[in-house]
């Protein structure tokens, strides 16, 4: 099993930065793929950016281009999400998933941490 914990949300303004942690915990030897997906009210769940555990390719949503960046740390378990430029669009509930090697879906996944962007 793996266990991820976000951390980092909160409310800022548009046009404002905001950083999300997520810290990886148990058998974190499995991890293929870390990424990032959002929840807006009243909205299906969106990948926003992932990034290979191992070689740190990364992807992105088109709505976030230029403007979020996906890193990780192997040496303490975190993936980052650094966000800059924040729009009122941007607000959401974002989620940190994990794949495993040889799975095709995002089998774990963290709690939620909230991110308000006011106008």
């Amino acid at each position: 099993q793996v266990q991820l914990v976000e951390s980092g949300g909160g409310l800022v303004q548009a046009g404002d930065s905001l950083r999300l942690s997520c810290a990886a915990s148990g058998r974190t030897f499995s991890i293929s793929v870390m990424a990032w997906f959002r929840q807006a009210p009243g909205k299906e769940r969106e990948f926003v950016a992932g990034i290979s555990w191992s070689v740190g390719s990364t992807s992105y949503a088109d709505s976030v281009k230029g403007r979020f960046t996906i890193s990780r740390d192997n040496a303490k378990n975190l993936v980052y999400l650094q966000m800059n430029s924040l729009k009122p669009e941007d607000t959401a509930v974002y989620y940190c998933a994990a794949r495993s090697k040889y799975v095709q879906t995002y089998n774990y996944w963290g709690q939620g941490t909230q991110v308000t962007v006011s106008s």
